[in-house]
């Protein structure tokens, strides 16, 4: 394999999935600058394939961070028929791992009309979810990237490079990492160089690529004016969101409550009564949508004051005004809120209840 040459990050690329996804590439392009390493701006690409963005990409453009913001139209593999049969598998290992090959190859074919972007020509390619469209395309062209995890310590609970490959997981990763006849995520594609999560003590089966970066210290070395800029981005309506932060400044103790998008839409509906009803004798309730979340809360809940769903969590520790007694969440990692006096999450054993636990027990099972 051709090695690839010393990069002078003068030439970046992020490929971005999620609102969370953008808010890191942020707190990295703003360390960045503070460090007066580089001297150029970096490129950001926004896949709509698992959110809708909103205007997030003129407001981000409007702060002046990055050169250029591109769109990506990514395409699930549900979008192409013609993968159908080889996404079906074949006749034992044999014919499976064929069908795998098959499948891997004509799915980075079919998405390349859709790639916005060369990246053949940037110095350093930043991908979060590498596990997406994004990651076939790049290892089938022979891109070298480097891999993100996908949320905060998303590892920790859901290993899905070891959970999606059960069973023979060392040649598939020989397959991947060294053949390139498959592709296996999380840092184990033949042309991941790397691989940044948060916090490696916290994940059971490191891989040898994976690279610390805590989320933590990129956020305490902000000054007043990058959180300006990060709100800039991130906040439609500043203005509406500080007169509601000081109109909860009237109420005592409160509970802010932390969805997700779990099981279906009519149990998750259940789940989030049943929370509520548990924390609302302690104060009261306020609700945060995950950006994913398509139950509408609004109409579900019109008693309970909400966030706006698009903004990452983490965006209300910039505002010393906001404090709630306790922040509460199913699945969620709660570790970054410094906006609540105690954080809970409920876990696995709450799910067990109101699902069959295979489904978000993925660790157990590898």
């Amino acid at each position: 394999m051709k090695k690839k040459k010393v990069s002078d990050g003068q030439s970046r690329i992020y490929v971005c999935h999620t609102y969370y996804h953008v808010y890191v590439t942020f707190l990295k392009e703003l360390k960045l600058r503070a460090e007066r390493k580089i001297s150029s701006k970096a490129d950001l690409v926004l896949s709509k394939m698992s959110n809708d963005f909103e205007d997030l990409k003129s407001r981000v453009e409007r702060t002046g961070l990055f050169r250029q913001v591109y769109e990506f139209d990514e395409k699930r593999e549900d979008f192409f028929p013609e993968l159908t049969k080889w996404r079906k598998g074949g006749g034992g290992f044999l014919g499976n791992l064929y069908c795998r090959i098959r499948f891997t190859r004509l799915y980075a074919r079919l998405e390349a009309p859709f790639v916005p972007v060369d990246f053949r020509k940037y110095s350093d390619v930043y991908v979060y979810c590498d596990s997406d469209p994004i990651g076939y395309y790049l290892n089938q062209n022979r891109i070298y990237y480097h891999a993100l995890e996908d949320g905060l310590n998303c590892l920790k609970n859901f290993d899905a490079a070891r959970y999606d490959n059960r069973g023979h997981f060392r040649l598939k990763v020989f397959l991947s990492m060294v053949l390139n006849l498959i592709f296996v995520q999380n840092g184990y594609g033949k042309y991941c160089l790397d691989m940044e999560v948060n916090d490696i003590s916290a994940i059971r089966y490191p891989c040898p690529r994976y690279i610390e970066q805590s989320r933590q210290a990129l956020v305490d070395r902000l000054t007043e004016a990058d959180k300006e800029l990060i709100l800039q981005a991130f906040i439609r309506d500043k203005d509406s969101l500080e007169q509601q932060i000081a109109e909860s400044d009237k109420v005592g103790d409160k509970i802010l409550i932390l969805t997700d998008p779990l099981c279906t839409l009519e149990v998750r509906e259940r789940i989030f009564r049943d929370i509520i009803a548990k924390y609302e004798q302690e104060g009261t309730i306020f609700l945060k949508p995950h950006p994913r979340d398509a139950l509408d809360y609004r109409k579900l809940f019109p008693e309970y004051p909400q966030f706006d769903a698009t903004i990452p969590m983490e965006m209300l520790n910039f505002f010393p005004g906001l404090r709630f007694k306790k922040a509460v969440a199913v699945l969620t990692e709660i570790k970054a809120i410094r906006f609540a006096d105690e954080v809970v999450r409920l876990g696995e054993d709450f799910m067990d209840a109101y699902e069959d636990p295979l489904i978000h027990r993925q660790n157990a099972q590898i």
